[in-house]
């Protein structure tokens, strides 16, 4: 049998190539689900490395300022996207005949992570935050109530900014927060133990254990941000909380989620739970507006 040459092979794997690309530009996504609703006016500022941005509904507002912490590669004007689940929550308000409250997105960048200052360069962005929120508020006008809300990594910074200054805030909703039974900084067995419990992708893992050691040294650092360890010197006069997790969440936070309600009522911090049955930062809306704005 006469061999093949290597040109015939060329050509079919280019033919091959051009098939599967063909393929994939006709199968993409062309659009995206945009949600109905009337833009909030936006005005934004800048303070030392923090960028926020100002949302008031153009009914009025209604004296509480929510405070929103994006998740990974989002930023600041996250808040108006069409596309996004803040979107979902601003129609679901201009649904209610009650005003919302003002929205202040806050940001650090692309990703972040609010940690008192320790030994790694990076940390100390929780202190940052707290010392200019009065300069925020200059701007805005001092609050009725000041509430959190955030989701995924936004999601664990409003965990740990609530529950380290609870007095300061009346309300942190969480929406799938970073919120682990098992320490980052705990053996590499524990952790693959942790993942298959969870059904954590460790692609993800990996790069929650890379983060953590960009801000905190040792597991003595993380433990004075794990929301975990925050809540066992909590009680009822903390902020109320709402917390939400899918349970298909590729990150692995139902089960530290779940932890984290537990001890929230076991130390009696009044608590919202709402388990959905998705993936990472599933949510409901209706009940989340509901939460924010009364």
């Amino acid at each position: 049998m006469r061999k093949r040459p290597y040109r015939y092979w060329l050509i079919v794997a280019l033919i091959a190539a051009l098939i599967y690309y063909a393929w994939g530009e006709t199968t993409q996504t062309r659009g995206a689900q945009k949600v109905s609703f009337r833009p909030a006016e936006e005005a934004c500022g800048t303070s030392g490395l923090l960028r926020y941005c100002v949302y008031r509904d153009r009914r009025g507002t209604n004296g509480d300022v929510v405070y929103h912490m994006h998740g990974r590669n989002l930023d600041e004007h996250i808040w108006n996207d069409d596309t996004y689940m803040t979107a979902l929550i601003q129609a679901e308000w201009q649904r209610r005949p009650e005003l919302p409250p003002t929205v202040v997105t806050v940001s650090y960048g692309s990703t972040w992570l609010l940690t008192p200052k320790g030994k790694k360069s990076d940390s100390g962005l929780l202190d940052d935050l707290m010392t200019r929120l009065p300069t925020i508020e200059a701007k805005v006008g001092r609050p009725r109530r000041r509430l959190l809300m955030g989701e995924s990594i936004g999601g664990l910074n409003v965990l740990i900014a609530g529950l380290s200054y609870p007095t300061r805030f009346a309300k942190v909703a969480a929406l799938c927060p970073g919120v682990y039974s098992t320490s980052p900084f705990a053996s590499l067995s524990t952790i693959r133990a942790t993942m298959q419990r969870t059904g954590a992708s460790p692609k993800i893992i990996f790069g929650v254990w890379m983060m953590a050691r960009k801000y905190a040294a040792n597991d003595a650092e993380w433990q004075r941000v794990s929301p975990l360890a925050l809540l066992e010197r909590a009680g009822p006069a903390y902020p109320a909380l709402y917390l939400s997790n899918g349970l298909y969440d590729a990150y692995g936070n139902f089960e530290g989620s779940q932890r984290l309600v537990a001890t929230a009522r076991a130390r009696g911090v009044k608590t919202e739970w709402h388990p959905i049955y998705g993936g990472h930062c599933s949510t409901d809306v209706s009940s989340l507006a509901s939460f924010l704005s009364t």
